[in-house]
């Protein structure tokens, strides 16, 4: 057997220096979760103890890991997972999750051949679903998506890209695309932070997780115009998204629309009907889409799109004006079944009588390398406030 975990490790300290850490404990191993530093050069850091080996291990850790702040507490999740709530923080940062034993996680540590943790950020409610538009050269999906955009611009948003190709004059990176090494974005693409990718004329293009992510945070519902095997990319993933395939309304007029546009050769028109011929048969791949729609008409077809899309809108409560002014400051974290207890340490909130919140955790959607989503909260009245059935960690 292993050497007993230094006594250090049981239970976590926050010092003067800030320097902190929490010590969690699933089955053989206590995950060690600590921030060292100050402003700039602070950071977070994650060490493992093996109880059966008594050895250290540092993972390898995927994901968008959180800013560092003043302090947080840990909980444990359905022992794959370990929630973190961070001192000093606003509203949209102060739940983190630490994904330890998660499919992805399992998946990551096959592909590695390493220890694997990963971020995930956690948000509350369930937030716009993305919505992935694919269909054949010709179809119009650009035109519908366009039409969308321009009748609601608040509403719907676009990712921006990644590639590797140099930009071109006036293009401005971080707008109109992430300009990246190509060894970065391999990497990237290899530890799953990436959707989908295409090698193009040399050089790889594609979307990243954190891309369609920042547009959801924005309060946007995202827009992926992707090709059906970038479809399936993002149905494998952890993303949760609309999936929609425009269809023509027959083989015969989607080549008479692409003949129409007349900025193609005959070779080129060739090779799009083929790539249509294979994208209609990939679309019937079942589970992969969840609407079809034939563009026969246009404003038929742009009617029965924005049908779709008000069914299928989620965005969840709006917790803003519940807390619009209370962060996780000072707290005590306790749990039972699928609710975590917050107990917030602030003269001014106990004086308004509103310190107590239950986090529900019941149900909890996507995950690393994305967003963790349908965490809601709830504040608890003093009257409801009992716990004789919680079990204080």
């Amino acid at each position: 057997m292993g050497e007993e975990a230094p006594e250090f490790l049981f239970g976590s300290f926050i010092s003067e220096t800030q320097d902190y850490q929490t010590a969690t404990t699933i089955g053989d191993k206590i995950y060690v979760v600590g921030g060292v530093g100050d402003g700039a050069k602070s950071s977070i850091s994650i060490k493992i103890f093996d109880k059966f080996t008594g050895t250290w291990l540092i993972p390898t850790v995927l994901g968008t890991q959180p800013v560092p702040s003043k302090g947080h507490s840990a909980v444990i999740l359905n022992n794959d997972r370990i929630l973190i709530v961070k001192r000093d923080s606003s509203l949209d940062d102060f739940a983190w999750f630490l994904e330890v034993d998660t499919p992805f996680v399992k998946e990551h540590k096959k592909i590695l051949g390493t220890e694997v943790v990963a971020w995930s950020k956690g948000v509350l409610g369930n937030g716009p679903k993305p919505i992935v538009i694919s269909g054949p050269s010709g179809v119009g999906k650009g035109t519908l998506i366009t039409k969308l955009m321009k009748e609601f611009p608040s509403t719907f948003g676009f990712s921006v890209s990644h590639t590797t190709r140099a930009p071109r004059e006036k293009e401005i990176d971080g707008v109109h695309y992430h300009f990246t090494e190509r060894n970065v974005m391999e990497k990237d693409i290899s530890v799953g932070k990436f959707l989908e990718s295409a090698l193009v004329h040399g050089n790889l293009y594609g979307t990243s997780i954190e891309a369609v992510e920042a547009v959801t945070d924005a309060g946007k519902r995202c827009v992926l115009d992707i090709d059906v095997q970038g479809a399936r990319s993002v149905r494998a993933s952890s993303l949760e998204a609309v999936f929609i395939f425009i269809c023509p309304p027959s083989f015969e007029e989607l080549e008479k629309r692409l003949r129409a546009r007349g900025t193609e050769t005959e070779e080129q028109v060739q090779k799009r009907l083929r790539n249509a011929r294979t994208e209609l048969e990939q679309a019937k791949f079942p589970g992969l889409f969840d609407h079809f729609l034939v563009n026969d008409d246009l404003e038929t077809c742009f009617e029965n799109l924005k049908k779709i899309l008000a069914l299928d809108e989620n965005f969840g409560a709006s917790y803003e004006s519940f807390m619009q002014n209370i962060a996780p400051v000072s707290h005590t974290i306790s749990k039972t079944d699928s609710k975590v207890l917050l107990h917030i340490e602030s003269k001014e909130i106990e004086a308004a009588g509103r310190n107590s919140y239950a986090l529900d955790v019941s149900s909890l959607k996507g995950g690393a390398s994305g967003r963790t989503r349908g965490l809601n909260i709830n504040h608890i009245y003093p009257s409801e406030d009992s716990l004789n059935d919680i079990k204080l960690l």
